[in-house]
């Protein structure tokens, strides 16, 4: 079974609910890492919650999410070997997994999307990396954070 790690804020329980519910339907199985409660919790924290969970093994991906998306997917970039993309529709979520092989993507819970989030799910999910042309280009971005550019 294809596990997924993921994490949210208090700016994103119910799109998080309704993603984990989603995933768990696809038969993934889901670790909930992220916070039900409206209480507030800083997304940096859930950040690197979920990308350490990812980084220890065993997970496909990971999704995160806070009130617009933006904070939660630049902390996840910080951490070392996390690409996160923050995609606005499902032609971003599919070249996100195509062409940059993220193995994170965030959303936001307060953002009003002109396409449903769980289609950009299904559409990163549903899309394989290339390889290729967009290989050279992944080592690049993997080079940056080493300091290697």
């Amino acid at each position: 079974m294809s596990k997924v790690v993921v994490a949210n804020d208090h700016g994103a329980i119910e799109l998080t609910l309704s993603i984990v519910a989603h995933l768990e339907e696809r038969g993934f199985e889901v670790n909930h890492l992220g916070v039900t409660s409206p209480d507030s919790v800083d997304y940096p924290d859930m950040a690197t919650k979920a990308c350490g969970e990812y980084l220890a093994g065993g997970y496909d991906f990971g999704i995160v999410c806070c009130g617009t998306g933006i904070g939660i997917s630049i902390s996840a970039n910080k951490v070392d070997g996390i690409r996160c993309a923050l995609p606005q529709n499902i032609f971003a979520a599919t070249m996100a997994k195509e062409h940059n092989n993220a193995n994170f993507i965030a959303f936001g819970g307060r953002i009003e999307y002109s396409e449903n989030v769980l289609d950009m799910v299904d559409a990163f999910i549903d899309s394989s990396f290339q390889g290729g042309r967009h290989q050279k280009r992944v080592d690049k971005i993997m080079a940056i954070e080493g300091g290697t550019c």
